[in-house]
């Protein structure tokens, strides 16, 4: 059974991204404390790749050993390698160029410099995760999905519609049974081509963390927490191992419901 959703509401979009990084170190450092690697899956977005600066800018990212973070992505828009619009290249400039984490350890979607379309791209990253997962296994971690890598926090943000990676409501993604990675075509939010990790995949990570920020996702938050489905809600269906945290700014957290607001968090990094 995975983790039933908690919120943590803050007052505007800037303290929430530095919210969120505050907790990601601390979550790094505990991780590594414990087993000496850790691993993130990204994503992109305003939100997610304000946090990843406020990472670069936080002083206390040099108590994590950011040579043994490995880093994955939830999706990825099936472009050139140096896209602009890529969540990676995006990544790279806010975070991860001002590290020293070995190239080794990021993990990127492969790009239409390498594939000819999104499924054999799909298909490369799930043998990546597959490889990944039998050394971790080799090494004696115990793993939640033997296709999969020990995922300990995963990112998402949601879209106005309610999207998490490039799983869209209805469409054939959020359905799909029996796979770790997709290609996505006809995407409602361009680029139309995209990869993405399946909900199998995202569910599978030890702790799962939604970040939402604006009035305009207030709708999607409030559907999503009030139980709705995730073939309709896509952001309801993300729930992960140990823990699900919602991390949303006021103006998000608008439309919740009341039991969700007396019982959050408010303003709280730790």
């Amino acid at each position: 059974m995975n983790a039933e959703p908690k919120v943590s509401i803050h007052p505007d979009s800037g303290l929430l991204a530095a919210s969120v990084a505050a907790r990601l170190v601390t979550r790094l450092v505990d991780i590594q404390n414990e087993r000496g690697t850790a691993t993130v899956v990204l994503t992109g977005g305003t939100l997610g790749i304000g946090a990843l600066k406020a990472v670069a800018e936080s002083p206390a990212r040099s108590a994590v050993d950011w040579k043994s973070v490995d880093f994955w992505w939830g999706d990825e828009r099936f472009l050139p390698a140096a896209h602009e619009d890529r969540n990676a290249v995006q990544a790279r400039a806010a975070l991860l160029d001002h590290l020293d984490v070995p190239a080794e350890r990021i993990h990127e979607f492969g790009s239409a410099d390498q594939f000819s379309n999104q499924d054999e791209a799909a298909a490369d990253y799930a043998s990546r995760l597959s490889q990944a997962a039998e050394k971790e296994a080799a090494e004696g971690l115990e793993l939640r999905d033997p296709r999969l890598p020990r995922f300990d926090v995963l990112l998402l943000g949601v879209g106005p519609d309610a999207h998490i990676a490039s799983l869209f409501p209805e469409m054939a993604g959020i359905r799909t049974k029996g796979a770790t990675v997709i290609g996505v075509t006809g995407s409602p939010k361009p680029p139309p081509e995209r990869v993405s990790l399946t909900l199998e995949a995202i569910n599978s990570a030890e702790e799962i963390w939604l970040g939402v920020a604006g009035q305009d996702k207030a709708g999607a938050v409030g559907l999503a927490l009030a139980g709705a489905g995730p073939v309709q809600v896509p952001a309801a269906g993300a729930r992960g191992k140990r823990k699900t945290l919602w991390l949303i700014d006021q103006d998000a957290a608008s439309q919740l419901p009341g039991r969700l607001i007396e019982n959050g968090e408010t303003d709280s990094p730790g």
